[in-house]
């Protein structure tokens, strides 16, 4: 299992807005889905979780129907909105450009400067 890695600020809202966007998800099936697409690298708790998905909800990022569980409990299920679905693609491309920037700053050695 690899090293887990610290969230950075600002990141568990893309996170969750990610996970949901590959199907949707009550509260604890979003912190397994994290774990499985970061290989279990990057862990979320839950006290962080719950307030996330309602300013989420509170933003029209996210909507919520209540549905059963695999377990058979009664749960609510996250989906993405059509806001949603923009910021995420709004966000995934700003932390593209982010990821590149600082792949270039990390890579350059003493000749460069």
């Amino acid at each position: 299992m690899p090293p887990q890695a610290q969230l950075l600020p600002g990141t568990l809202d893309l996170l969750i807005l990610k996970a949901v966007s590959l199907g949707p998800l009550h509260g604890y099936g979003v912190l397994l889905r994290i774990g499985q697409i970061s290989n279990n690298a990057l862990l979320v708790e839950q006290g962080a979780l719950y307030p996330a998905l309602f300013r989420l909800l509170r933003q029209g990022l996210l909507k919520a129907n209540w549905g059963t569980s695999d377990n058979n409990r009664r749960a609510k299920f996250y989906e993405l909105t059509t806001a949603g679905r923009k910021r995420l693609r709004e966000e995934t491309e700003g932390w593209g450009r982010l990821a590149e920037a600082m792949a270039s700053v990390l890579a350059s050695t003493p000749e460069e400067i």
